[in-house]
């Protein structure tokens, strides 16, 4: 396990069960977002995120859940993702621990090619919960978005004892549009399943407040810390991979060097070709 910490930002590389366990304390994280991977059989720099069988890898979900659940404080928020097919298994599980508030749709085109035999997903699941339903951070006026029929149609509210305008702002509802990350945008990284800036903005605006504490245990190419830091709250990022876990130095500013390699991201052109790269069937290994 490797660690390093710099203006409020901790980056570990290492087992996310295992960092957990040594590396955050109980009850101290105000956001927890998770992004694990999905058991689809993605390829995560030569590593395929597939298990044996839906089992197991449910198994191994339950135990960085209830960890997960663990260091969060009392009125701490989490969010949670999963593929389509397997968060039903987590919503099951999880509405015996905690409380789930929303069950949000990310929502996003797709420049590939979709399925010809079936509908093809074009949308990703995500579960807002939270400990205690009376006592939990939620900033609505540092997320909203135009309300169309207000703003647009410029209609007038009589709902009231005085006829005023609709409002021309409001909060997000539980189906959220923002783009998918594409290998010629400036946040790219070459990853398979990077999250978008403005979704984790979004998630880290409403709820958590400057100065607090955000943990995202399978950081990927850590977006979330990275906004975090952007927006002055504190961060612990986890993540095994090591290509992975060097931009995470970069994007959060941690480090600029590593084993005396200058951390620099890498070109575009690159980046695609090797993310289609394919996999020998020796590298087809499963995470466990």
């Amino acid at each position: 396990m490797e660690v390093f910490e710099k203006n409020g930002q901790k980056i570990i590389r290492g087992d996310a069960i295992e960092s957990l366990n040594q590396e955050v304390l109980d009850e101290s994280v105000d956001l927890l977002f998770v992004d694990p991977p999905y058991n689809i059989g993605k390829n995560f720099n030569g590593c395929l995120d597939k298990w044996a069988s839906d089992e197991d890898y449910m198994s191994w979900c339950k135990t960085w859940l209830d960890l997960c659940i663990q260091k969060v404080k009392p009125n701490g928020s989490m969010y949670f993702m999963a593929s389509t097919q397997c968060m039903p298994y987590f919503d099951l599980y999880l509405r015996e621990q905690v409380s789930i508030l929303s069950r949000i749709v990310w929502s996003y085109d797709s420049s590939g090619v979709q399925a010809k035999k079936y509908y093809g997903s074009l949308y990703e699941p995500i579960l807002f919960c939270v400990k205690n339903q009376k006592d939990y951070k939620f900033n609505p006026d540092s997320i909203l978005v135009e309300a169309k029929t207000g703003a647009k149609r410029k209609l007038i509210d009589y709902r009231g004892g005085t006829p005023k305008p609709y409002n021309t702002k409001k909060v997000p509802g539980n189906v959220w549009n923002f783009p998918r990350v594409r290998y010629r945008m400036d946040e790219y990284e070459n990853h398979p399943s990077q999250k978008p800036e403005s979704l984790l903005e979004r998630i880290i605006l409403a709820s958590s407040d400057e100065g607090d504490l955000v943990l995202d245990p399978f950081s990927g190419t850590f977006t979330t810390s990275s906004v975090a830091a952007r927006l002055n709250r504190k961060s612990i990022g986890i993540e095994q991979d090591l290509e992975y876990f060097k931009a995470g130095l970069r994007r959060t500013g941690v480090a600029s060097h590593y084993d005396g390699e200058a951390l620099t991201g890498v070109a575009k052109s690159t980046a695609r070709r090797n993310s289609k790269k394919q996999i020998s069937p020796k590298d087809q290994l499963t995470l466990i």
